[in-house]
């Protein structure tokens, strides 16, 4: 799958999900990005691609919109967590109780993972996507790819999630 089809099937999957979870990995068979090989340490640095990229500030004030929602989705506080959520997403869930039924329904993955940890960052045909290795109690990998949306007043917002099956086993 190249660039082009990744970012295709991220734009397709955020439209059918519509979900703002905080999305295509390093860890997805066949998909290339410019992430650390299997074994290599993680690394918060942006991305080496020709694509744009975002400095390390950028990445980090993601990946903290996203930790913030998980906790708020694992404590059940979905008024909270509908604030990460991008103004489409909000638009189309309508309410928090809403969008936190969605995310238990489709989603439990996130908010049941026994371990998480983020993968390097990419940005794809001007798409920003922020991979979340997630682990559950039956050592199952998943990957979670969000989609993020920068807001007019420079912040942050998750516009979308895809939970994928990811090509590393836990021990």
């Amino acid at each position: 799958m190249n660039s082009t089809t990744a970012s295709r099937f991220i734009a397709q999957s955020t439209r059918s999900f519509a979900v703002a979870l905080v999305a295509v990995c390093a860890l997805a068979p066949g998909v290339p990005s410019s992430a650390a090989p299997e074994g290599a340490p993680a690394t918060d640095a942006a991305p080496a691609s020709g694509a744009a990229s975002l400095q390390d500030g950028e990445w980090n004030a993601i990946k903290a919109i996203i930790s913030e929602q998980l906790e708020a989705l694992r404590t059940g506080d979905g008024s909270k967590a509908f604030t990460y959520a991008a103004p489409g997403i909000r638009q189309q869930f309508g309410t928090p109780d809403n969008f936190l039924f969605m995310v238990r329904t489709a989603y439990g993955a996130l908010i049941a993972a026994r371990y998480s940890e983020f993968l390097e960052g990419a940005v794809i045909e001007g798409r920003v996507i922020q991979p979340l290795r997630l682990i559950g109690a039956d050592n199952t990998v998943r990957v979670a790819l969000y989609t993020m949306e920068r807001q007019p007043d420079g912040g942050w917002k998750i516009a979308g999630c895809v939970l994928a099956p990811s090509t590393v086993q836990a021990a």
